[in-house]
C-alpha cells in the first residue's frame, strides 16, 4: 500500500505495547522509532517490547533522537494526567518540532476548551502547536469515543433528543489500573476519593459533556455530579488483592449537563469488583459494556463490548478496550495530518474507517 505513515510510538505499557505489535503488522503504518521513559527499556528492540521478532528499531528515551527521525506523527501512550508535567514536556517537544501527536494520556484534552482544564495544562500545548505548525489529538474510550463519537453519531439519527446517557458498566475484578485512591475502591466508605470532588470529576471524566452540548448547539446552564458507594459484606478477590468486607467494592457516579433546568447529557460509570456487586445498579445485557441510551424521536439504545477471540492470561474485556483506545489514536493519524495546526477533537475528524484493517 502506498502512502504509508512513518510513526514514532511513545510509551510501551499495556496500551502502547499492544499498539506497537499492530503497527509492525499493519500495511498503512511503518515504525520509525520507539520512545520510553523507563531506563530499563532503553536499547531494547521494539519486537522484544511487544513479543514480536526483532525489528532493528531500538527504544530510546531521547526526544531529540526521535524528532530527528522526522516521522509523520507520534502516537503517545504516556501516563495519565496525574503526571501532566511529563506529558506536556514530551508532547510539547514533538509539537514544537512540527510533528503531529495523537495521544491517549491527558483525557481532559478530549475537549481542551472545557472551563475546568487548567491554563497550565492547556496553554503550553496551544503555544507548541502554533510554534511548530502541528496538531494535537487526544482520545480515549471513556472519556473518548464511547461517550463522544458513539452518542453524537446516534443523535444524528434523531429529530429530537430529550436526553442522552452514555454509561460505562464494567467489572473491575481483573482490572489492574488505578482505582484505589481515585475511586476509593478497597477503602472504608468514609474515605473520600479524589474523583468525589466535583471539579476533579468533571475535569477528569466529563469533557465530552460540554463537547456534546457544543456539537448540538446549546449552552449548558451548569454541570453537576453524583457519587454513590456500595460496601461489600464479604471479602472479594481481585487482580490487585482482596477487597475486604466492610470496604467499598463498587462505585457509581454521573456527570450531568443541565440545560433549561433539566439534565439532558449524562455520563455514568458503574464499576464493580464482582458482577454481583451492587445488584440494584445498572448492568448491560452483556458483561462489561459501554452503553448509550437516547430518549427522543426515535429513542435509541446501543451497547458495545470488547473482547479477544484468542483467550489467554490478561486477555480480558478491559484490556481489549485498551487496545481499541490505542488503535483509535493510531488510525486517526492520516486525518490529523490533513488538518490545520492546533487542537483536534472528535468534532474535527472525518470518519476514520480503519484503512488497511481488512487484509
Amino acid at each position: 500500500m502506498s502512502g504509508r505513515k512513518r510513526i514514532v510510538l511513545w510509551g510501551t505499557g499495556v496500551v502502547g505495547s499492544m499498539v506497537l505489535r499492530e503497527i509492525l503488522r499493519h500495511p498503512r503504518f511503518e515504525l520509525a522509532g520507539v520512545g520510553v521513559s523507563n531506563p530499563d527499556k532503553v536499547g531494547v528492540d521494539a519486537g522484544d517490547l511487544c513479543g514480536e521478532p526483532k525489528t532493528g528499531v531500538l527504544a530510546t528515551n531521547s526526544i531529540d533522537e526521535l524528532i530527528a527521525l522526522r516521522p509523520d506523527a507520534v502516537v503517545h501512550y504516556g501516563p495519565t494526567a496525574a503526571k501532566a508535567d511529563d506529558n506536556i514536556r514530551v508532547i510539547g517537544a514533538f509539537l514544537r518540532a512540527g510533528i503531529d501527536v495523537c495521544s491517549t494520556a491527558m483525557t481532559p484534552w478530549v475537549w481542551p476548551g472545557m472551563a475546568q482544564v487548567p491554563d497550565v495544562w492547556r496553554d503550553p500545548i496551544t503555544e507548541a502547536c502554533a510554534a511548530g505548525g502541528a496538531s494535537c489529538f487526544t482520545t480515549g474510550i471513556d472519556p473518548g469515543f464511547a461517550n463522544d463519537l458513539f452518542p453524537m453519531t446516534l443523535m444524528g439519527l434523531c429529530g429530537e433528543v430529550q436526553s442522552v446517557r452514555a454509561s460505562e458498566l464494567l467489572d473491575y475484578t481483573d482490572y489492574e489500573g488505578d482505582y484505589e485512591f481515585e475511586m476509593g475502591i478497597g477503602h472504608p466508605p468514609e474515605f473520600k476519593a479524589l474523583l468525589e470532588y466535583p471539579d476533579v470529576l468533571i475535569m477528569a471524566w466529563g469533557p465530552t459533556v460540554p463537547m456534546i452540548a457544543a456539537a448540538v448547539g446549546i449552552e449548558l446552564d451548569t454541570i453537576t455530579t453524583t457519587w454513590e458507594k456500595w460496601v461489600t459484606p464479604t471479602d472479594r478477590p481481585s487482580a490487585k488483592g482482596v477487597i475486604e468486607a466492610g470496604t467499598v467494592a463498587a462505585i457509581r457516579f454521573t456527570v450531568n449537563g443541565v440545560f433549561r433546568g433539566r439534565e439532558v447529557i449524562t455520563l455514568e460509570h458503574v464499576n464493580r469488583i464482582g458482577r454481583d456487586a451492587a445488584p440494584e445498579w445498572p448492568t448491560g445485557t452483556r458483561d462489561d459494556v459501554y452503553r448509550v441510551d437516547i430518549v427522543g424521536s426515535p429513542s435509541i439504545s446501543q451497547e458495545t463490548s470488547f473482547s479477544f477471540t484468542d483467550a489467554g492470561p490478561g486477555r480480558t474485556p478491559a484490556v481489549a478496550g485498551c487496545l481499541a483506545t490505542g488503535m483509535r489514536a493510531l488510525n486517526a493519524v492520516p486525518a490529523v495530518n490533513d488538518l490545520p495546526p492546533g487542537w483536534v477533537t472528535a468534532l474535527d475528524l472525518p470518519l476514520v474507517p480503519g484503512v488497511g484493517t481488512i487484509r
